[in-house]
């Protein structure tokens, strides 16, 4: 392995994060883009019914979502023995390359294909780029080579998502997704530069990533993420006409709230992976009680103009502090399939922004408001503790390793190795070992 400098050392964590900001911006920019979208692909429907055509046009989201469960657990099995370093710049490409197959697609039908594909590598981009900014980093720092790459991911939504969407309005969406490909492009131009190449191939096999798929553990711990997570996503779905319809703001206050959000969420992440790699546990379990502490305080806050944005400030924050520690959770109890818990991970959370967004919305449609997803959030968010408690008491610890201090030992490239663990929080009891491996 080629030891890093400082200087390199950053510059590719930049890189691997930046990859992470063109995932934010090809999920989130298009949910501004949906107008425009539909007038310029499905213009004689759009001209007959614009709240119709918008609604169909929503598509391109869903099938985005799609795309990442599936793509997710797939690839993860498919790449198995292909260097990380490798595998993260052939991701990126296909990003390039279904992100401009959209630009140029001249119907709706070939548009979806295209979103489509570009999904497919949105998952295991997160496996490998987590591995390989947990690798850069050095040994225990698993956690925040998540924070780094999901990173960019919240900063898209403060910084890039906004503009994105305001140069697809003022020119095209077409114009808008031309950019974002140019961000995974500048992504892998700069992981190919900064990230050495190593001779070493990953100790996984498919047959062992898709093992994993045999663990109790694993089904439940992504069942953590499906359901816990899902209380953000009940929030944040229906956070723009809560501030205009129950907060009684302003239209033009709604891009300034979610920037409020995004900016939480940057913060929490990173903090969220200093704590995963501290004491995995605790992070899960604390960062559990004040999610359901802050969404409570957002519904409470929602009426109150002036109290709405710190509340939103923190519920983005601790939403996100939890991400890093799940995904490390998951790892953990597929230790021998690395990739795979990353992948599994992306999927489990496109669950949970499925079942929020539909909960949230039958409680809409059923009337009870804009305040009912807030509290349906609350519950999926305790829900989730009950099942962390159940996870964490079955999975056991994982075991340390030498510290071989930062920039050594194994590649980037190198097969899964587990980060140190601290002492847990909550030990396994002794009949733990009863449930498959």
């Amino acid at each position: 392995m080629d030891k890093l400098t400082s200087g390199r050392r950053w510059a590719a964590l930049f890189a691997l994060s930046l990859g992470g900001f063109g995932l934010g911006l090809a999920e989130f920019a298009t949910m501004g883009l949906l107008p425009e979208m539909a007038r310029t692909l499905l213009p004689d429907a759009y001209a007959a019914d614009s709240a119709a055509t918008i609604a169909k046009t929503g598509w391109v989201i869903t099938v985005y979502a799609l795309g990442v469960v599936v793509g997710a657990p797939t690839i993860a099995v498919l790449t198995a023995r292909v260097p990380r370093r490798r595998l993260v710049l052939i991701l990126l490409g296909t990003f390039v390359a279904g992100t401009m197959a959209a630009v140029f697609a001249p119907t709706f039908e070939l548009v979806l294909v295209s979103r489509f594909v570009s999904a497919l590598a949105h998952g295991a981009y997160f496996g490998a780029a987590a591995f390989l900014a947990g690798r850069t980093l050095g040994p225990g720092n698993q956690g925040k080579g998540f924070a780094i790459v999901l990173g960019g991911l919240t900063a898209s939504n403060l910084l890039g998502v906004p503009l994105v969407i305001a140069l697809g309005q003022a020119q095209t969406w077409r114009i808008a997704y031309m950019t974002i490909a140019a961000v995974f492009a500048l992504s892998m131009i700069a992981v190919s530069v900064t990230i050495p190449s190593s001779a070493t191939v990953p100790t996984g096999s498919p047959r062992t990533e898709l093992r994993a798929f045999r663990s109790p553990r694993v089904w439940l711990a992504a069942l953590v993420v499906s359901v816990g997570s899902a209380g953000f996503f009940a929030v944040n779905s229906y956070i723009a006409p809560l501030i205009t319809q129950v907060t009684d703001l302003p239209a033009g206050a709604v891009p300034l709230v979610i920037a409020v959000l995004g900016l939480g969420m940057t913060v929490g992440v990173f903090a969220g992976g200093a704590a995963a790699d501290r004491d995995l546990r605790k992070a899960i379990l604390w960062g559990f009680v004040a999610v359901i502490v802050s969404i409570v305080l957002f519904g409470l806050a929602a009426g109150y103009p002036y109290a709405l944005s710190p509340a939103t400030l923190l519920v983005g924050a601790t939403c996100a502090f939890i991400n890093p520690a799940l995904q490390s959770h998951l790892i953990e109890t597929a230790p021998d399939a690395q990739l795979m818990g990353g992948a599994v991970n992306q999927s489990a959370t496109n669950v949970a922004n499925s079942l929020g967004a539909a909960l949230g919305g039958a409680a809409i449609a059923a009337g009870l408001g804009y305040l009912a997803p807030i509290w349906i959030g609350a519950a999926l968010a305790a829900t989730g503790l009950l099942l962390a408690l159940l996870s964490l008491w079955v999975t056991p610890p994982r075991r340390p390793v030498p510290d071989e201090g930062p920039g050594q030992g194994p590649g980037p490239d190198s097969g899964p190795h587990l980060p140190p663990a601290p002492t847990p929080a909550l030990p396994p009891p002794p009949h733990h070992r009863s449930l498959t491996a």
